[in-house]
């Protein structure tokens, strides 16, 4: 990258972090209750809300994951209006007919349950309902949307997006390819149910992709140049939480302590980004969800150590301490993020996430230069990475991921 080129992506990295001060952060509300996510009916009750859109998606109907909650929403005489067409990736067309659906039938406020793509989907509708007369389209980029959403409801049944506390949803656009963020405070939820027991069923593919999703919101706020005192704190409850917790998980899928202790780190993950930003690994990892489909949470994970190694002296004193903070050894702070980095590669390894986009999801040649060019947009001058990269990055880098 030139070095103009440079000194604006930076500068306005450090103006955004300045404007961040003065714009209205919150924290969703947790809750959690005796009886699971099936006690929330009566709490919205209790908020005078007559008549809810749930958005999930047909897996969850399918499976009859939903069923109780369906059921108390209905013995709390809370009417529920079910919108379950949420796609992995969600696109305008799922946010437009979830709108309709809201709309049609007069509610008043939207659970969303599922992982991050009814979670996104949930919060477009919202987002067309607080500005009805513009098109999701128009609000990607920043601060674009800036109108109250009706009370949203947020339940995680995987532990790794944290959508349930971000300001971000990602659309993606099916005639164009194109998969973008929407980047405006009041997406934050108002409320985030955590029941681990939501997660219990989830395929192993899932817990482990969705885990390494939730270090990699940790580590690229963390190493980013935008933190807060806060954003650090959280990215570290979450990267020690994820260390300690995502291998059992996986290996025991009912043990509800890990699977607690990881929903709050996908959590606290959540907090950290939210307010610091994410890096190069989610400008590529978009592009991927764009053009092939490829699931966000697997494409970070396969993205993430690809990108720590990019980085590298760039990164290693943040990496080191991150090393620190999780045990790990070494000499010096290059030891440390090396190790810190390899610890990455073996706990995917240990879950079977390949080093590479392979399988059902093929890179194709001729789609990297357009993917680059996307990447290269999303990242610049928005993330504060600790190195910035350019279009040949982003095509290099692309081919080193080719399965």
């Amino acid at each position: 990258m030139n070095i103009f080129k440079k000194i604006w992506c930076r500068t306005y990295q450090k103006i955004m972090y300045v404007a961040c001060f003065f714009l209205p952060w919150r924290k969703p509300e947790i809750l959690q209750f005796e009886n699971g996510v099936e006690g929330l009916p009566t709490f919205i009750k209790e908020k005078g809300i007559k008549k809810v859109l749930l958005v999930s998606d047909e897996y969850f109907k399918n499976q009859g994951f939903c069923d109780k909650l369906v059921a108390a929403f209905k013995e709390a005489n809370v009417e529920c209006i079910w919108y379950y067409k949420a796609i992995p990736n969600p696109t305008t067309t799922c946010v437009e007919d979830g709108f309709k659906m809201y709309t049609e039938n007069n509610c008043e406020a939207i659970v969303a349950f599922g992982g991050g793509s009814p979670m996104d989907c949930a919060k477009g509708i919202g987002a067309r309902v607080a500005r009805p007369n513009k098109p999701i389209s128009k609000m990607k980029g920043i601060l674009k949307v800036m109108h109250k959403l009706p009370p949203l409801f947020a339940i995680p049944t995987t532990a790794g997006t944290g959508s349930e506390t971000t300001l971000a949803a990602v659309i993606s656009n099916p005639e164009t390819h194109e998969k973008y963020p929407i980047n405006d405070p009041v997406l934050i939820p108002r409320y985030a149910i955590l029941d681990p027991r939501q997660t219990e069923n989830l395929p192993p593919i899932m817990t482990s992709t969705t885990g390494v999703d939730a270090l990699t919101h940790a580590v690229e706020a963390y190493i980013g140049s935008s933190n807060t005192k806060e954003t650090k704190e959280m990215a570290i409850k979450a990267t020690k939480l994820i260390f300690e917790n995502l291998q059992t998980a996986y290996n025991d899928p009912h043990n509800l302590t890990a699977r607690d202790n990881m929903q709050k780190a996908a959590y606290y993950a959540g907090v950290a980004f939210t307010r610091a930003y994410v890096g190069n690994v989610h400008a590529m990892a978009h592009t991927l969800g764009g053009f092939y489909g490829v699931p966000h949470g697997y494409a970070n994970a396969v993205l993430l150590p690809h990108l720590l190694d990019e980085y590298g002296s760039t990164a290693y004193k943040k990496l080191a301490q991150l090393a620190d903070v999780v045990g790990i050894k070494g000499a010096n702070d290059e030891e440390k993020a090396k190790a810190f980095i390899q610890a990455i590669k073996d706990l995917n390894a240990s879950m079977d996430i390949p080093t590479k986009i392979s399988g059902k999801w093929t890179i194709k040649d001729e789609d990297i230069p357009t993917m680059a060019k996307r990447a290269e947009a999303e990242a610049n001058p928005l993330y504060p990475c600790p190195k910035l990269l350019d279009q040949e990055d982003f095509i290099r880098l692309f081919h080193e991921i080719q399965g």
